[in-house]
């Protein structure tokens, strides 16, 4: 018997290198949505595992069994990233233009860099709303700053930026954190998950250091 299927998971997964039964049914939930999905939200909706949070519609009746122990999820998702890093291999070898990456603490089929630049000429037409350059120094100053206040952001840009923040938010790119320590309690703003799915980043830590963004740096 198997590690996995001794941890008496919600249906008993395949053997780790059986990649026939698992990685299609991966590539084919990637295929479907269109944000990242947590590897332990993937191994649930393939039945590996069960999750606490997981609760019946109302009128439905509950489903018998007790969610998956720690152990059981954590070795589910080691069976979802093998299968992932098998699918990326399969992409590779048959010169895709797309893999799976792990954005934004979750899964998620994107394009490889170099079909960046046709992509770009497709979309522009279709961009009217696209950020303003205000919009755009005032994201990457709350990105490199947060949680930062609204008067340390105009003390940067020296201009108010009220309208910039709302639109910001409206966009779902920037959010409220909470509030400063200090006179007034001032709100914090700081990015959103959102933030980091639109520009393919894993975490905050994934976004270029000063020296990578000098003009020259490799």
């Amino acid at each position: 018997m198997s590690e996995v299927a001794a941890l008496e998971p919600v249906s008993q997964p395949p053997p780790a290198d059986d990649f026939r039964h698992l990685a299609p049914k991966v590539e084919a939930l990637l295929l479907s949505i269109e944000r990242p999905i947590a590897p332990e939200r993937l191994a649930a909706a393939l039945k590996l595992v069960r999750l606490a949070e997981e609760e019946p519609a109302e009128g439905a009746e509950r489903k018998p069994g007790k969610p998956s122990s720690a152990a059981a999820v954590n070795a589910a998702c080691a069976n979802i990233a093998t299968a992932v890093e098998y699918l990326n291999g399969e992409y590779e070898r048959g010169g895709r233009a797309f893999r799976i990456e792990k954005v934004s603490g979750g899964y998620r089929l994107m394009t490889l860099p170099e079909f960046a630049d046709t992509i770009a000429d497709y979309h522009r037409s279709r961009l009217p709303n696209k950020l303003s350059r205000a919009a755009i120094e005032s994201l990457a100053i709350i990105a490199y700053k947060q949680p930062i206040t609204r008067a340390q952001l105009e003390a940067i840009r020296g201009v108010s930026c009220g309208e910039v923040l709302k639109s910001l938010m409206e966009r779902r790119i920037i959010t409220i954190k909470g509030r400063a320590e200090e006179l007034g309690r001032p709100m914090l703003y700081g990015t959103t998950k959102q933030f980091l799915d639109q520009f393919g980043l894993g975490s905050i830590k994934d976004l270029p250091t000063l020296a990578e963004l000098k003009p020259g740096a490799t």
